[in-house]
């Protein structure tokens, strides 16, 4: 099977379709990814193209001139987290996600606040269990 979530370029396409709210042109995505991804507007609709084979996009056609498409997401960001994490630890690290986490804590600088934060976390997530 096929990677169901955005890579890191599509990730910013969706970014700009999260934040925007509605549906947006693929000559509004491309207008407001100037700055923000160095390639060219072809590639943009390619990567359009692709979040549509993921299903992860859907469109609906201008009823005033047929050639428009209206893009917007069918999954939200936490869906699209949650897979990505899902796939990332089933990948790397076995499906256990405790090497996952293991391994980031060891490899970022964390502060005491942080740390306090994540041991509330795992308070909480033990208490759900």
């Amino acid at each position: 099977m096929g990677e169901l979530t955005p890579s890191e370029n599509e990730w910013l396409i969706m970014e700009v379709l999260w934040e925007h709210g509605s549906a947006m042109t693929a000559t509004e995505i491309i207008e407001a990814l100037k700055g923000v991804l160095d390639i060219n507007k072809n590639t943009i609709r390619v990567m359009i193209n692709r979040l549509l084979g993921k299903n992860i996009i859907n469109y609906d056609v201008d009823p005033h001139d047929a050639r428009i498409y209206h893009y917007y997401p069918l999954k939200g960001k936490e869906e699209c987290l949650s897979l990505k994490s899902e796939r990332f630890v089933n990948n790397y690290f076995g499906g256990k996600a405790s090497l996952a986490v293991a391994s980031f804590l060891k490899s970022a600088k964390i502060s005491k606040e942080e740390l306090s934060e994540l041991k509330s976390l795992v308070a909480q997530l033990e208490e759900e269990k």
